[in-house]
């Protein structure tokens, strides 16, 4: 048997659950009949929650945009998931809102069960994660004006740092955001270069949005345009390397920014560039399956000599 009290706040978790529900469902989940159900809702409505009520034969209930926030009501597993969403997204490198996940992370937790806060120290302790994180954080303010530019397809303004220190502005209609190895790109049109470009978000010292709108490329990927310009960063040692598999088995075991892949004839041509023959010999090293090196030839130096080491070890 229900105490009126849980059932005010079974209302209130099925509406947020469901959305939309009729008065015949809402009485049936609650084992109540719409005289009572409807005494429910004047009382969450008096606590200032805004349930809109259709009139009718079939007529409905379901919670508006209203000044007043609802309690939020989670289950175990929900409320779970979101402290250990918390716990991933520290690792995202957003320099003002650092403190401010914490909080909530620590609010959260004092709220949770004691056998849920068990499990989540558990595995705040033992699970790890490979983020990669830059030194240089990004500002929280730039990714939000950023991601609202996107949404509203706005162009934005930007004052821009390079890797050498050169400071420029330019005016940029951002396509899509990205977090990739431990830094956020911001990938779109730059009205400056004429040209498709990615910007670190670290780099980026201010941005504005104009009033001027853009129109973006439809199903545009901004993260695999990162991965691909970061593949494409000419180097001092390009290589060409003919995979004896199939694309896909292919790239389920090379890293995204170790080169750019093309299907060849009876198998996958990887090209690329590199700054050290030592380390591309060692991660050649990890394929399951047989490469020919096509250049240049000092990688094939680099194999035979780690080739030896590890006969030798």
């Amino acid at each position: 048997m229900y105490h009126p009290t849980t059932r005010v706040l079974a209302v209130l978790e099925l509406l947020q659950t469901h959305r939309r529900l009729t008065g015949v469902e809402l009485a049936q989940r609650l084992e109540v009949n719409i005289r009572t159900l409807r005494r429910y809702i004047t009382i969450l409505q008096d606590l200032g929650i805004p349930i809109i009520a259709e009139r009718g034969r079939y007529g409905a209930y379901e919670l508006g945009v209203g000044r007043k926030l609802p309690p939020m009501i989670f289950t175990n597993t929900e409320a779970l998931s979101l402290a250990l969403g918390l716990l991933a997204v520290e690792h995202l490198s957003l320099s003002e809102i650092t403190p401010a996940i914490e909080s909530a992370r620590a609010k959260l937790e004092r709220l949770l069960p004691l056998e849920l806060q068990n499990q989540f120290r558990a595995l705040a302790e033992a699970v790890a994660f490979d983020w990669r994180k830059s030194p240089l954080a990004s500002s929280s303010e730039v990714i939000l004006t950023l991601s609202r530019a996107v949404q509203l397809r706005r162009r934005t303004h930007l004052l821009y740092q390079s890797g050498t220190g050169d400071e420029t502005e330019r005016d940029f209609d951002p396509y899509g955001l990205a977090y990739h190895q431990g830094k956020w790109y911001a990938v779109g049109w730059c009205n400056l270069r004429k040209a498709l470009r990615s910007f670190r978000l670290d780099r980026v010292s201010q941005v504005d949005l104009t009033d001027a709108t853009f129109e973006p490329p439809e199903q545009f990927d901004a993260m695999a345009h990162v991965v691909q310009a970061i593949a494409s960063v000419p180097r001092s040692l390009t290589f060409e390397i003919f995979l004896q598999t199939d694309l896909a088995s292919a790239k389920e075991e090379i890293m995204d920014v170790l080169g750019v892949l093309e299907p060849f004839d009876d198998g996958v041509l990887l090209r690329g560039s590199t700054d050290d023959l030592d380390w591309l010999a060692r991660q050649l090293a990890k394929f399951s399956f047989d490469f020919i090196v096509r250049e240049p030839d000092d990688l094939r130096v680099a194999l035979h000599h780690l080739a030896e080491k590890l006969a030798a070890q």
